[in-house]
């Protein structure tokens, strides 16, 4: 069932005689074939250069008058770029938790609309396509017409609609606060550019979302182009490339890629001896662990959660380092960053089994059905047991409390996403290094 109803009159020029009862006939058909409730109703037109919002909208008003059952769910969106009204009314959609929409155009712009739709929306949200000249059936607020996947657009007008998504997207301001990145004092920022990063001075909105959310999926409202910017500004102030950022591709196992050979279809662990090239593993709960040899200048990143910690994920990257690289040991510093602590996190007892292998210390009320686990522990015995210093291994929890990398992140909601405290729909971290030019 429709949920929400966007009327395209972006394209539509200003001094149209017939626009507003274009408008009127589009508007009574929703309301007279409409379910109860009826869906909410947004209205795009173009902002003139130099006229006012407030104007736009006053010359819709005769046509919006009449419609009293529609009047509280309808809301007239004036916009210099489509992709500026797109994204408010976005804003407008998600917080109503709103995916299923209805979009009536203009023909010749729907082939457009969807590349619009492509880039500034994920697989969470379904529309329909119905021409705003025959917007006169009622079975057409009821019947789904399915996306076609074909860009018919020439390639030249598609990159002008991503430079119109990506020039708005930068003008907008940075949510909850400046943008912060934690760094260790364990590894040595002469040789490497390293980094934690917090959930403040990014773009995204949607509560457990905000704001620098690193990583879009199918199943989060958090569109790819979003999640670019936010690594734009994160890269603009750490100063890294964006253009020469590689981030590994979660399968919660052990698997490690070595930059400049075939790259995995997924792994965990990411090492590289290229300079300004910087890698990176995601975290919203799981480790982030940075890896860094200053004396063969290598580094490494994982993604350490439960399951890829006991598969031995970050000794899988460590013997990457040494046998690709040379390294020893003795000369790799590990940092463990933000993840979810033992003060918060539990585990099925038969997965707390496993880590009771490994030492019982990394559980606590073991005889409960969900035992208090300490990924971070075990993560540490695995690494010792596999010959690195324990002197060369941070965790603050353990090491230097002062020092505040290693936050449990469902501890504190302020700064980290936590997918044990948020649910499906969380935001993600990261840790990132490089190896200085």
């Amino acid at each position: 069932m429709v949920e929400a109803v966007l009327i395209d009159l972006f394209s539509l020029p200003a001094n149209l005689e017939n626009i507003q009862g274009l408008l009127c006939d589009t508007l009574q058909t929703i309301e007279k074939c409409s379910s109860i409730p009826a869906p909410f109703v947004y209205v795009i037109c173009r902002q003139r250069q130099g006229s006012e919002r407030k104007s736009e909208h006053e010359s819709l008003l005769p046509a919006l008058g009449d419609f009293q059952s529609l009047k509280k769910r309808l809301e007239v969106v004036c916009a210099l770029t489509t992709a500026a009204a797109l994204y408010t009314i976005k804003q407008q959609l998600d917080e109503k938790d709103i995916s299923i929409i209805k979009i009536i155009l203009p023909t010749l712009r729907k082939d457009l609309m969807k590349v619009y739709i492509d880039h500034l929306f994920t697989a969470v949200y379904q529309f329909e396509f119905e021409d705003l000249q025959v917007a006169s059936d009622c079975k057409n607020l009821q019947t789904a017409e399915p996306r076609s996947e074909e860009q018919t657009l020439p390639t030249q007008d598609v990159e002008l609609i991503r430079s119109e998504i990506q020039m708005y997207l930068e003008s907008l301001p940075s949510l909850k606060g400046e943008l912060t990145i934690l760094r260790s004092s364990l590894i040595p920022d002469d040789i490497f550019l390293h980094g934690f990063t917090t959930r403040t001075g990014g773009i995204s909105y949607i509560p457990t979302l905000s704001s620098c959310n690193l990583f879009s999926s199918s199943k989060r409202r958090d569109p790819q182009v979003v999640v670019k910017e936010n690594l734009r500004r994160l890269a603009n102030a750490a100063g890294f490339n964006p253009e020469a950022f590689h981030r590994v591709k979660v399968d919660h196992a052990s698997a490690v890629y070595v930059m400049g050979k075939t790259e995995p279809d997924s792994y965990d662990g990411i090492v590289t001896n290229q300079k300004g090239v910087t890698i990176a593993a995601p975290g919203a709960d799981c480790i982030p662990v940075l890896f860094a040899d200053p004396v063969r200048k290598a580094c490494g990143a994982a993604h350490s959660g439960w399951k890829g910690t006991l598969l031995g994920v970050s000794m899988a990257t460590v013997n990457a380092m040494v046998s690709e690289y040379g390294c020893n040991m003795k000369d790799i510093l590990v940092v463990l960053g933000p993840s979810v602590g033992p003060c918060c996190y539990k585990l099925p007892h038969e997965s707390a089994k496993e880590f009771h292998r490994i030492d019982p210390k990394c559980v606590r009320l073991f005889d409960s059905a969900s035992p208090y686990i300490d990924i971070r522990r075990a993560t540490r015995i695995l690494l010792e047991s596999g010959g690195i210093l324990p002197e060369n291994i941070q965790d603050d929890s353990v090491t230097d409390q002062d020092q505040n990398v290693t936050f449990c992140t469902a501890c504190h909601p302020d700064k980290f996403y936590s997918n044990f405290r948020d649910g499906t729909n969380f935001g993600t971290q990261i840790g990132f290094i490089s190896i200085k030019d």
